[in-house]
């Protein structure tokens, strides 16, 4: 199955039926948002792959910061991630949906008609241990499809396409075998999963999802109508707050409390708190199977958790399902969820201390020292009071003033980068921050390459400034001459906020 996605729109599931037959696994491919593929290019002849140009070592390492956050990163030289959600179907039996994300720069692409499509297979071989009394290997094969209405959507670098497997499995030990192939580039990925499925019954809490979009089920017979985030990841500066949705279930009563607790680590028991709250999820249908000793209601409902309060990097997401009736839980009555806030894709700050270094050229030394010596405890305050001073339009639920200079930044890096140096931090990339795109580039040496001495001259109108850069290696490492670099860093100097 395969959707279409207007650019720009939210993702949005086409083909999930809103009931599951718990005899079969329901599969989906949607469009949302992604990264960059091999095309041909309309104007005629086969692209190059474009490579990302972001900062060195783990900054541009997502594989790292996805495996931080317990996600599933298939190995191999097709690009994904995913994660696998637990709801409760009956005392027997639960319902597992796997969600796997790619993204469009990682497929092939070719024309069809006045449209782009890229094709891809996903199979999944799921394996139970001794602890799955009569167990099975079960097997899922999928051959999709991705049709996008423009060439410029092949290249989207955010989560673009989604891909859902659900599955109802008896609780205990397996292991998941996940292959995704690009068709038509003959790109593979493959990784092997340990997974434990829990049993899902009176007392306990299902996995918490980050969710484009969502409406909460009501019958524990039924598949919920989520489009998932697998990346668990926001933007700052674009998501105020993250919807996430929940379950829980308990023996009788109109509500359910759940306790939602924001810390900033992911891999301890207990890391510093950010962010507390309190949340009564609203009762829908009571189901009961013929193996059930007592009907189970079913709880859920989405909650907003505020992004300002995570500040940037991986945080944990705790939830935890206070006792109710004195009923004991017959599985988890805590969970815990990655969530992972970043300046973007094309810069995934892994932590508070990167995000400081990002903002040299934006705010003066003495707004950052305070930044960099708050304690994590008094981070997400420190942060917003870092928002609400530097925000030169107030009124405006955005950031307009780190919305440019962010904008400005990932392109210094796509266009500026010199082997090992990000793009941001070469001369042309720091000038680019100053001053934005040069009305005029003037080079006297013509498209003649590896020249020592060659020259580049930049010149703008407003504010009328001109800056000379020098290649004296001969193999592209541009260098302001003295006078451009006064006026480059004197220029920089003046934006800083105060």
């Amino acid at each position: 199955m395969s959707s279409v996605l207007p650019r720009a729109a939210a993702p949005r599931v086409r083909g999930l039926r809103a009931a599951l037959a718990l005899s079969l696994a329901a599969g989906a491919t949607l469009t949302a948002c992604a990264s960059r593929p091999r095309v041909d290019d309309p104007a005629g002849g086969p692209r190059p792959d474009a490579r990302r140009a972001g900062v060195p070592g783990p900054l541009t390492e997502m594989t790292g910061i996805y495996s931080q956050m317990g996600l599933i990163v298939p190995r191999g030289d097709l690009p994904a991630v995913g994660t696998i959600a637990y709801f409760a179907r009956s005392d027997d039996s639960t319902l597992a949906v796997l969600t796997l994300s790619l993204a469009n720069r990682a497929l092939a692409f070719v024309r069809e008609g006045d449209r782009y499509r890229a094709n891809y297979q996903v199979r999944l071989d799921v394996r139970p241990d001794a602890s799955v009394a009569g167990g099975r290997v079960r097997s899922f094969a999928s051959d999709e499809a991705v049709r996008v209405a423009t060439f410029r959507e092949t290249a989207r670098t955010d989560e673009s396409v989604l891909f859902t497997q659900a599955m109802v499995l008896a609780p205990g030990r397996y292991t998941v075998a996940l292959a995704v192939r690009d068709i038509g580039a003959s790109r593979s990925s493959v990784v092997d999963v340990p997974v434990t499925v829990p049993r899902l019954g009176a007392g306990t809490v299902s996995t918490p999802v980050l969710a484009y979009e969502v409406t909460p089920r009501a019958r524990l017979d039924t598949l919920p109508r989520l489009v998932a985030s697998p990346r668990a990841a926001v933007v700052f500066g674009q998501d105020s707050l993250v919807p996430v949705y929940l379950e829980t279930y308990a023996a009788g009563g109109p509500e359910a409390p759940a306790r939602m607790t924001l810390r900033t680590a992911i891999r301890v028991a207990a890391g510093p708190e950010l962010w507390r709250d309190t949340v009564s999820l609203e009762r829908r249908v009571v189901s009961v199977s013929a193996a059930a000793a007592a009907p189970l209601a079913l709880y859920s409902g989405v909650v907003r958790v505020p992004v300002a309060r995570a500040g940037i990097g991986v945080v944990a997401l705790d939830v935890v399902r206070p006792a109710m009736d004195g009923v004991s839980a017959t599985g988890p009555d805590s969970v815990r969820a990655p969530l992972f806030v970043s300046l973007g894709e094309e810069l995934p700050v892994a932590s508070f201390e990167e995000m400081v270094n990002y903002l040299r050229y934006y705010a003066t030394p003495e707004r950052l020292r305070v930044l960099r010596d708050t304690t994590p405890e008094a981070r997400a305050a420190a942060w917003s009071t870092f928002l609400r001073e530097t925000d030169p339009v107030p009124a405006t639920a955005q950031h307009e003033g780190l919305r440019e200079y962010f904008t400005r930044l990932r392109a210094a890096n796509a266009r500026f980068r010199e082997e090992a140096t990000s793009g941001w931090l070469t001369d042309r990339g720091t000038a680019f921050l100053a001053f934005g795109e040069p009305d005029q580039i003037l080079d006297p040496n013509g498209p003649e390459q590896n020249v020592r001495g060659r020259t580049q001259v930049w010149e703008y109108r407003d504010p009328r400034v001109t800056l000379v850069f020098v290649d004296q290696s001969g193999f592209g490492r541009w260098r302001l001459n003295t006078q451009s670099q006064a006026v480059v860093q004197n220029a920089l100097r003046q934006r800083l906020v105060k």
